[in-house]
């Protein structure tokens, strides 16, 4: 998390959105064998935990249960141009919007696995256009192949560290130009949350 108090917020709604939107994070835990990483798709619970899944063989999977673990998503980021201030006696930096979440983790029971895999899937197929694909469509063996591949996981969270750097120590009219600056280069995420949260 940025030390700066400026890049920070407490709104638990935008958190969740974020978790929604991104839908993809890491995992980091302290391990007998050092500190371990995982990435995986992120699903909120509504009420304060988050849900994963890893593969039974990730160096993380046998470590998880009962530990408190932290896990970041990376939202939209992107170099910021000194061409885009008032004075360009200054040097570049970086806007980024990241969410950091520590908590105790627990592993879930068969039945929770299997329900946060179609919640998944359900709401990742509902946003692409097309008939969507339905868990059903996959074999009995197919789908008890993945399921015993995995580990279904739960945190629930107790620490939530967001970081909002989006150009707030400057003018309005500079974050506009930066704002217009991410889009015409290609990042109209970053210029969108300018535009609408940090102001």
């Amino acid at each position: 998390m940025h030390p700066n108090p400026l890049f920070r917020s407490d709104d638990r709604q935008l958190f969740e959105t974020l978790i929604d939107q991104i839908g993809f994070g890491m995992v980091f835990l302290t391990t007998p064998d050092g500190p371990r990483v995982a990435h995986t798709p992120l699903l909120s619970t509504g009420d304060g935990a988050v849900q994963f899944h890893l593969a039974r063989g990730n160096a993380l999977t046998r470590h998880l249960d009962g530990a408190t673990a932290l896990i970041t998503l990376n939202g939209p980021d992107a170099y910021v141009s000194p061409r885009w201030y008032d004075n360009r006696d200054t040097v570049p930096t970086w806007d980024y919007v990241a969410l950091e979440l520590e908590g105790r983790v627990r592993r879930m029971a068969d039945e929770g696995l299997e329900a946060f895999l179609h919640a998944a899937i359900a709401k990742h197929e509902a946003r692409i256009e097309g008939e969507p694909w339905r868990a059903e469509e996959t074999s009995e063996a197919t789908w008890g192949g993945l399921f015993r591949g995995i580990a279904g996981f739960e945190m629930e969270v107790q620490a939530w560290r967001p970081t909002l750097k989006l150009s707030q120590k400057k003018s309005p009219e500079e974050r506009a130009r930066i704002a217009d600056g991410q889009e015409a280069a290609g990042r109209p995420a970053l210029a969108a949350l300018m535009r609408s949260l940090g102001a």
